[in-house]
């Protein structure tokens, strides 16, 4: 396995970085609706922050023609 560097983060965290409620973190997972990785640490969610961060890359738009 390799070896983990950065600490997992919190839903609040998370919601925090997004800009979103930790509400709807929790209705992407249950639905399935938005696929954002987490990690269960028993009955604790978590996520990492590579899986954050390449979350908001695949969702980034830079050209007009691909904002409509």
């Amino acid at each position: 396995m390799a070896r983990m560097n950065a600490r997992l983060l919190t839903p609040q965290e998370t919601a925090e970085l997004l800009g979103v409620a930790v509400g709807t973190l929790t209705m992407w997972r249950t639905t399935r609706r938005v696929v954002l990785p987490y990690v269960r640490v028993g009955r604790h969610v978590r996520y990492k922050p590579e899986d954050v961060r390449r979350f908001v890359e695949d969702r980034t738009v830079t050209g007009t023609a691909e904002a409509r």
